[in-house]
C-alpha cells in the first residue's frame, strides 16, 4: 500500500509557493523600482521551484485530480521559462512581462476548466477558482499586451498578475486537493 505523503508533500508545497508568489507580487506593487535583474533571478527560482512542486504534483495522484491535472506539462513549461529568465536575468522588462503575460493567461485558462470540472465533481467553491482565474487570465492579457512603456507601471502591473496568479493557486490547492488516508484512484488502493 502506498501512502499519501506525495500529495500532501504536492499540496504544502503548492500552497507555500502561491504565498510565495503573492508576497513577491506584492513587493512589485508596493516597490515597482527593484532592479529588473534582481526581480529577474527571484521570478526565476520561484518559477523553477513552482515547475517542480507541479510536476511532483502531477506524479502524486490526488484523489480528484483537478488542481495537478495540467501540470506535467505545465511545470515543465515553468521550469524551461525560468532557466531562461536565469540565463538572461538583466533582460528588458518589456521581454520578461511578455513572458509571465503569456504563462498567466494559460494558466487562468487551464483553471476555467479546472473549475468547471470542480463543478461537475460537486465542489462548492468551483465559482471562487472560476472568478479567480478569468480575472489572473485579465492581468495575463494586460501584461503581455504591455499598455504602458514606463518601467514602473510595468513592474507594478507584474506584481498585480503576480498577486492574482498566487491567490488562484493558493485557491485551487485549498480547494480542489483532496487528501485522504486511503483512497482508490484507478482502482487501486493508496
Amino acid at each position: 500500500m502506498r501512502t499519501v505523503k506525495l500529495i500532501r508533500a504536492a499540496k504544502a508545497g503548492y500552497i507555500s509557493l502561491s504565498a510565495v508568489l503573492c508576497g513577491l507580487g506584492a513587493i512589485l506593487v508596493v516597490n515597482p523600482g527593484l532592479s529588473v535583474s534582481l526581480m529577474g533571478r527571484l521570478l526565476a527560482a520561484v518559477l523553477i521551484a513552482y515547475g517542480c512542486i507541479k510536476l511532483v504534483g502531477y506524479f502524486s495522484r490526488d484523489l480528484y485530480r483537478l488542481a495537478f491535472q495540467f501540470d506535467l506539462a505545465f511545470g515543465t513549461l515553468l521550469i524551461v521559462l525560468g532557466a531562461l529568465i536565469l540565463c538572461m536575468p538583466s533582460a528588458a522588462i518589456n521581454a520578461l512581462c511578455v513572458i509571465m503575460g503569456v504563462e498567466t493567461i494559460a494558466d487562468g485558462l487551464f483553471k476555467v476548466q479546472t473549475a468547471l470540472d470542480a463543478r461537475r465533481f460537486g465542489l462548492e467553491r468551483w465559482w471562487l477558482i472560476l472568478a479567480l482565474a478569468v480575472a489572473t487570465a485579465g492581468f495575463g492579457v494586460a501584461l503581455a499586451l504591455r499598455p504602458t512603456q514606463a518601467t514602473e507601471a510595468l513592474v507594478a502591473l507584474l506584481g498585480m498578475t503576480l498577486l492574482a496568479e498566487g491567490q488562484l493557486n493558493l485557491c485551487v490547492g485549498v480547494c480542489a486537493v483532496k487528501i485522504i488516508d486511503r483512497q482508490c484512484v484507478d482502482g487501486e488502493l493508496l
